[in-house]
């Protein structure tokens, strides 16, 4: 693997960097969705939480192969 600036291989650093752009998108998203419905916009408020659902999706799976790079089970390295 090659490594980057940071000391952690560049694709790590990608796959960090998508998850928290990720996880982020998902608390502005909740705002997005309770903006649409206090207007009376379902359709919108239904957009945005397949947006939200989506980046979702993309920060476990983000999760899931940092911890297989880390050589750890996902479920074990979650803390439940």
């Amino acid at each position: 693997m090659a490594t980057g600036e940071t000391g952690f291989s560049d694709v790590v650093h990608d796959l960090i960097s998508v998850q928290y752009h990720a996880l982020k998108g998902c608390r502005e998203y909740e705002q997005y969705v309770r903006d649409a419905d206090e207007e009376a916009q379902p359709e919108i408020a239904d957009f945005f939480r397949n947006v939200l659902r989506q980046d979702a999706e993309r920060a476990v799976a983000c999760h899931r192969y940092l911890s297989q790079l880390a050589g750890r089970s996902p479920a074990a390295s979650i803390g439940h």
